[in-house]
């Protein structure tokens, strides 16, 4: 099954976006056949070495596609990760003993100084650095030890989408060739991920629904909570609505205070240890009459004021973080042409962000 960018979009604002998320099965199918080989030889090259401890730095999109690798490395190998701040050793000068440390920095562009320099300081003070980039020819993949190309293509439009599912699935091949594993459970994605993309009416659906929206919630927990973050930057970067995305442990210590029938909530619901530890979060927010829209297992949408089905059956749930976004890249590309705006150029920004 081949995926297109809808039809009736291709000359409206929006269609780099389109086309660009229509890719997203040809670049899983090209990183499976072509990239899993190279990943893998990286990922036993640094397992021979034996990190005692992760630390993940990355920014913006790229983050979050960190976050699920913290995710991946905790539960699949029991190894300890951390998330950098890359201001101690950027703005403060700190140069903290990383003997035996992996210093894992994603990054599309691996063009931001901040990501640089912080990787270079990683490396001179002892950790073995791993670049993961849509670019093998960038400033920090000449820095790093080790780099991954994530095999994504030229990316134009600004909201990054194909890029950040083609480090998901890199990121899992590379957790799952320390371990061992050959990832051969990944198959699976391409098919499932042009299948979801053939369904951007249901999502146009849903769109018109939210395009009045005044402010969203996007919660999960587990291997979703990345995919939450991950849909309310897509969501305020492209359409402006704010979107505020929590654990759903976090949005019980406080914010479901702001919770009503009015503002909707989008909930990840990934079928496995993470939907159920979700539950009591879900009863909560049904008890207070939220317009909730849940993206998962058809038995959690039907419960919802309105959803869209994933197709997680045999999808391990380490995976199903990969097709999760993509109706969410979907809804945030429909709610922005709804509003008459255009997602391939959201106003202030630019492609590669360069931070210090």
């Amino acid at each position: 099954m081949t995926a297109t960018a809808p039809d009736d979009h291709r000359e409206l604002p929006g269609r780099i976006m389109a086309r660009e998320m229509a890719e997203q099965p040809a670049v899983l199918r090209r990183i499976l056949a072509e990239g899993a080989p190279a990943v893998r030889r990286v990922a036993e090259e640094i397992a021979a070495r034996s990190p005692r401890f992760v630390l993940l730095t990355a920014r913006g999109t790229s983050d979050n596609a960190a976050l699920y690798a913290k995710y991946l490395l905790e539960i699949r190998l029991g190894l300890p990760c951390g998330l950098t701040s890359m201001s101690t050793i950027t703005a403060y000068g700190a140069r903290p003993d990383l003997t035996d440390v992996l210093a894992v920095t994603v990054s599309q562009s691996g063009g931001s100084p901040d990501l640089v320099a912080s990787t270079r300081a990683a490396r001179e003070a002892g950790a073995i650095t791993l670049a993961v980039t849509n670019n093998p020819d960038s400033s920090l993949a000449g820095v790093s030890e080790y780099h991954i190309d994530i095999m994504a293509g030229p990316e134009k439009a600004l909201p990054a989408t194909k890029t950040y599912t083609a480090s998901l699935l890199t990121l899992y091949l590379f957790a799952e060739g320390l371990r061992g594993g050959d990832g051969a459970p990944a198959q699976v994605l391409p098919d499932l991920a042009a299948q979801l993309l053939g369904r951007h009416d249901e999502v146009r659906a849903l769109a018109a629904r939210y395009r009045f929206a005044e402010r969203m919630v996007i919660t999960s927990r587990g291997y979703g909570y990345p995919t939450a973050r991950e849909a309310a930057l897509k969501l305020m970067e492209t359409s402006y609505i704010p979107a505020l995305s929590y654990s759903g442990a976090d949005l019980l210590h406080g914010p479901l205070a702001m919770v009503d029938n009015v503002s909707p909530v989008i909930a990840v619901v990934t079928a496995g240890k993470g939907g159920e530890a979700l539950q009591p979060v879900l009863d909560r927010l049904r008890g207070r009459g939220a317009d909730l829209m849940v993206v998962g297992p058809r038995r959690h949408v039907e419960k919802a004021s309105a959803g869209f089905v994933l197709p997680t059956e045999g999808v391990p749930e380490e995976l199903q973080a990969v097709l999760e976004i993509i109706p969410l890249q979907l809804l945030a590309y429909e709610i922005t042409i709804a509003r008459g705006q255009d997602p391939d150029a959201p106003r202030a920004l630019a492609k590669v962000t360069e931070t210090h």
